[in-house]
């Protein structure tokens, strides 16, 4: 019985144990997670108060951004302003693709393509199978002349085959398959364009998926009306119009939502009324509003204002979300306007004659600029090929966006041999009258070869000449003559007073400060030296080049070249007014009017006579110069030409550069810059009146 009480007593205490431990275990658990819920509470409201409150604002207050305007680009034009950046609203199109079946999708893709590709992509296949007939008619004619026949049999062969070609087109079999090879080449490239599209509008998380973007007006009503035309019996898109953003029928009738799962939006982008006229001037904003090349990237600052913000609690009412107290207002600052010195009517005619000289001499790029040699005022700028500022994304190389007369340097030739002329004769070493003895050649210590002039290998030496027959003639050897007078130290001190190796700051992007380094060093090659004096083995730009004649045209003073006059507030009220400032007197007035009279006698007598004009004394020089090779040397048979004038002689009004390059219809300037020169400036005597100087 003892036995049984004392394992009875035994159990009982095991049990009453076993309890405690679990109360204990029980408890400290409760400890543990009510340590836990005081760290966490803990960790909330002290060590991320900051974060979980801004949370908390976030959802009772409201942040919206206000845009500011982005400034226009004015020209001004009998006293008023006409625009050529300005802003103006485009449309994007949305596809909701939660809201349609595949099938809906494409009916949809199927009308942006009819509407925005169609025409484009039957062009770009009619040029393609048209370049597709010129190689198979080059490579059957290349085969004839591959033949060992005589000249005649070759001739009739080819005859032949272009008859045959031309026969072809009567064939009415031959058509028809050509009908159908173009319609399965279009609808080919139709299918491409269609998938494009598909891919990424066709995403089913999505709600809202951009389609098109940057639609003008009558681009959006287009769009509505080819979709909606059947459905509404709408006879033309003037049965439509837009009012405060959405769509209306003629009766008043809002249909900017029958059409399902489409919506738009709109914002305020960048447009160019005169689109590629002014185009390297200006340059062009980005879908980002951010400004890119010429004025609108240089001025990028100004021009895009700073934007607002609004910051404010919010509520709802009747379902809607609402601002019920403004917290925080800062009120946008809308971007300063710019005018420009440019003349319209100047800019379209070099434009007009940049286009027509290119088609006629198919040169690789060409630039036209004009100044005012008294203020430095660009009074226009012209550069083929342009591009349409609207539609840049279209252009596949970079380089067309640059501004040349800027941003690209080339060994100018001898437009050059005026600059050399006027430092020999301002450090009074060379007179127009100074003679010399034109052996045609020259050698040059250190240098392999002799430099010879241009005309050698026809008229060989020119014997005794003075140095204004060596510019009317073009003579290398005299413009190295001229510059051995002076020597290269004074030589290079003279062209930086001119503006040759640093930039000048005009208001225009990607600015270059060309390269006259091989005059630079402690003692300059006896070759750099003579090459220089006939405008190789340096390289300038042509706004430094003629801002060089500009200087000679001012009485030897040389102007900061500008382009922008006038910076306007939001209201067009002046905030600043540019004004001509004067860099400094670079040679004499005696000098420049030396070597002016100088310039008159190469357009009179020397390579220069299609720039003359009735009744007017024009000065001016060409310059045929060799275009450097990336391998070292000069490439062969590819010439820059340019020429370099002003008018009239006794008081100017304007300089101009014409400078076309790689021309491939002539080899001389002559032929090609100069007699589209004389046209210009007969346009400008004429437009600003100037009275004639001689009968």
């Amino acid at each position: 019985m003892a036995s049984n009480f004392f394992k009875k007593n035994q159990n009982n205490k095991d049990l009453k144990n076993f309890k405690n431990n679990r109360l204990n275990y029980l408890m400290a658990i409760i400890f543990l997670i009510f340590i836990s819920i005081v760290y966490k509470l803990y960790h909330l409201q002290i060590i991320e108060n900051e974060k979980y409150s801004a949370i908390a604002q976030q959802q009772h207050n409201v942040y919206n951004e206000l845009k500011a305007e982005r400034g226009s680009i004015y020209l001004r034009e009998s006293g008023g302003l006409y625009p050529v950046a300005m802003n103006q609203d485009y449309a994007s199109i949305y596809i909701n693709p939660r809201a349609l079946s595949e099938e809906d999708i494409l009916k949809i893709l199927d009308h942006i393509y009819n509407i925005f590709h169609k025409e484009i992509v039957e062009k770009e296949v009619d040029e393609f199978l048209k370049q597709q007939e010129e190689e198979e008619l080059n490579n059957e004619l290349n085969y004839i002349n591959s033949l060992d026949l005589s000249e005649e049999e070759k001739n009739n062969k080819r005859q032949e085959i272009i008859n045959n070609r031309n026969n072809l087109k009567l064939n009415i079999e031959w058509v028809e398959f050509q009908k159908i090879k173009r319609d399965l080449e279009i609808k080919e490239r139709q299918q491409n364009i269609i998938n494009d599209y598909f891919v990424k509008v066709n995403v089913r998380d999505k709600y809202s998926r951009l389609v098109k973007r940057k639609l003008s007006r009558d681009e959006l009503i287009n769009f509505y009306f080819q979709v909606l035309r059947e459905s509404f019996s709408l006879n033309s898109v003037a049965d439509l119009n837009i009012k405060n953003g959405k769509v209306f029928l003629s009766d008043g009738r809002d249909i900017t939502l029958e059409i399902k799962g489409v919506n738009i939006s709109w914002e305020s982008l960048r447009y160019y009324p005169e689109k590629e006229i002014f185009s390297n001037v200006l340059g062009f904003t980005n879908l980002e509003n951010v400004g890119n090349y010429g004025l609108e990237g240089f001025f990028d600052h100004e021009l895009k204002g700073q934007d607002g913000f609004l910051v404010g609690d919010k509520g709802t009412y009747q379902g809607k979300k609402i601002i019920i107290d403004k917290r925080e207002y800062q009120a946008p600052i809308n971007g300063q306007n710019l005018v420009l010195t440019i003349d319209y009517a100047v800019q379209l005619n070099i434009c007009q004659k940049l286009k027509e000289a290119q088609a006629k001499h198919q040169f690789d790029s060409g630039s036209i600029i004009i100044m005012e040699p008294k203020t430095g005022k660009i009074l226009a700028m012209c550069l083929w090929p342009g591009f349409d500022s609207n539609n840049y994304q279209e252009i596949e190389d970079s380089k067309i966006f640059d501004n040349q007369v800027t941003s690209y340097q080339y060994e100018p030739g001898s437009v050059f041999k005026t600059i050399t002329m006027a430092i020999s004769i301002d450090q009074g070493k060379i007179s127009p009258d100074t003679f010399y003895e034109d052996k045609g050649q020259i050698t040059i210590k250190g240098w392999p070869k002799p430099i010879k002039n241009s005309d050698y290998s026809t008229k060989g030496g020119h014997g005794w000449v003075n140095m204004n027959y060596v510019l009317e003639n073009s003579l290398n050897t005299g413009a190295i003559f001229a510059a051995l007078q002076v020597g290269p130290e004074i030589f290079t001190d003279y062209l930086k007073k001119f503006g040759f190796g640093e930039k000048f700051g005009i208001e225009l992007s990607s600015e270059s400060s060309g390269n006259i380094n091989s005059l630079l060093s402690n003692k300059v090659k006896d070759i750099d030296f003579a090459t220089a004096s006939f405008g190789q083995g340096i390289a300038v730009t042509p706004l430094q080049m003629i801002s060089a004649y500009a200087a000679l045209a001012n009485k030897g003073v040389l102007m900061k070249p500008y382009i922008v006059e006038e910076i306007l507030d939001e209201n067009n009220q002046t905030i600043k007014k540019v004004e001509p400032q004067i860099i400094r007197q670079v040679v004499s007035e005696q000098t420049a009017e030396t070597v002016s009279a100088m310039l008159v006698n190469v357009v009179e007598n020397g390579h220069a006579k299609k720039s003359q004009v009735d009744g007017y004394y024009i000065g001016g020089k060409t310059g045929t110069a060799q275009i450097p090779s990336p391998s070292g040397g000069y490439l062969e048979n590819q010439y820059i030409h340019n020429f370099i004038g002003y008018a009239p002689i006794s008081d100017p009004k304007f300089v101009m550069l014409v400078k076309f390059d790689n021309p491939k219809t002539s080899v001389y300037a002559e032929g090609t810059v100069v007699p589209v020169f004389g046209e210009i400036v007969d346009f400008l005597l004429k437009y600003y009146q100037i009275p004639k100087e001689k009968k």
